[in-house]
């Protein structure tokens, strides 16, 4: 089953205790202090799952990208 890499931007800064809750994806903050997301989803119901998440932490979603499938 191929997965495919996603980058998911958010203006501010995220804590990393959210983490296991956005299927453990890597979390960088950006030079502008937003945070980047970025790892390997299995399906676009995990990719909703973490979308969902955002919007209930009432963070403001800039980009969503993939960057490639595995």
């Amino acid at each position: 089953m191929k997965q495919t890499v996603y980058e998911i931007k958010i203006r501010g800064t995220l804590d990393a205790r959210w983490s296991h809750q956005l299927y453990e994806m890597a979390m960088i903050v950006d030079e502008d202090g937003n945070t980047i997301l970025t790892g390997t989803l299995p399906d676009q119901s995990a990719l909703h799952g973490v979308l969902n998440t955002i919007r209930d932490l009432n963070l403001k979603l800039i980009s969503v990208k993939t960057l490639e499938t595995k």
